[in-house]
């Protein structure tokens, strides 16, 4: 797998890009300068294969680090852009807290080192994530550490082919938290609550929940990817409301990053955690054991399920409610057995 790339800081906000621009892959200038170009025939027919220089180049040795020089020059001047315009204030977020500048230049380049190289996460299934409009993508929870919502914002940011953001709900817990709070807010994640997501949705927005909840992300390791209960099917009733499709998905690998092989119950109370577990390497090895395990990941996007057939009185039908939450619930643990077989190791 390629290596991690890092959004150099500093760099053009993606909102003021073409929208749908896709981006361009990047060589650094001491491998562009070696890279072939097409054979060109000369008027008898025969090849003339040269290497290819950089612009104004050709012959002249030490060219490459001028040019890389610039890009240095362009970058630092992007960055202290980009700090006089948070010290003075000349950035946007939204009525939710969302900073699209911040996340795209800085959170995701944090972020995105983890995704590449440490979980190495292979994505498929991205188109069927509409480009436009709203969504709302189900998936499954688990971990122990809630890693996978980030890794599945990730995957939506760095892959979907219309540089589309996803709108995490998240418990009540992540706006307790000091300095969780405040990130997660600027990162676009809101309240789990049925009028956040539908205001979100009804803006085209991309929602993303995760309906186990705590149930399943603090399961333990003998119950891993078994999904838990989804709850009463709050969901379904929001994108029902919102006639918006229904996108299953499903993450493979996030289950054995923290094995959870015992709860403290006691501990847990004290601290106001719904859980506090304990694994083969936490609390026993100390710092060290909150560094989760390098499995392999992947995430799959299945088919959109629609719900813009239905009347606008079938939100309160608990029935119908009832079977789509069973559903989308089936769907996700298909999938998950699916991936599970064709996996040829937990790290690999």
């Amino acid at each position: 797998m390629a290596d991690a790339k890092v959004i150099p800081f500093g760099e053009e906000p993606r909102a003021r890009r073409k929208a749908g621009a896709r981006r361009p892959v990047r060589v650094p200038q001491a491998q562009a300068a070696l890279q072939p170009v097409p054979p060109q025939r000369d008027e008898d027919g025969e090849a003339a294969g040269r290497a290819r220089q950089p612009d104004g180049a050709e012959g002249t040795e030490g060219a490459a680090p001028a040019e890389q020089a610039r890009g240095w020059e362009q970058r630092l001047a992007g960055g202290l852009s980009f700090l006089r315009r948070r010290l003075t204030g000349e950035y946007e977020v939204d009525d939710f807290g969302f900073d699209e500048e911040l996340t795209d230049q800085v959170l995701m380049s944090l972020l995105r080192p983890m995704y590449e190289s440490y979980f190495r996460v292979e994505v498929r299934g991205m188109e069927n994530v509409p480009s436009t409009g709203g969504a709302l993508i189900v998936a499954n929870h688990s971990g122990t550490v809630p890693l996978d919502g980030l890794m599945l914002q990730v995957a939506v940011h760095d892959h979907h082919p219309a540089d589309r953001h996803l709108r995490l709900l998240a418990a009540d817990l992540v706006f307790k938290l000091p300095v969780i709070s405040e990130l997660a807010r600027k990162a676009g994640h809101t309240l789990a609550c049925a009028e956040d997501a539908q205001r979100l949705l009804d803006r085209g927005e991309l929602v993303g929940v995760m309906p186990e909840g705590f149930k399943g992300i603090g399961k333990p390791f003998s119950e891993r990817y078994k999904l838990q209960r989804f709850g009463r099917g709050g969901f379904v009733s929001t994108a029902l409301r919102s006639r918006v499709p229904i996108v299953p998905c499903s993450i493979v690998g996030a289950e054995e990053i923290y094995p959870m092989v015992g709860n403290s119950k006691t501990l847990a109370r004290l601290l106001g955690f719904p859980y506090f577990p304990i694994t083969p390497t936490f609390p026993l090895l100390g710092p060290l054991g909150t560094v989760p395990l390098p499995t392999k990941w992947t995430i799959q996007f299945g088919e959109p399920i629609a719900t813009d057939g239905y009347a606008p009185e079938a939100a309160d039908d608990p029935m119908l409610m009832f079977n789509l939450t069973d559903q989308v619930r089936e769907t996700i643990q298909h999938t998950l057995y699916k991936l599970l077989v064709r996996r040829r190791s937990v790290f690999f």
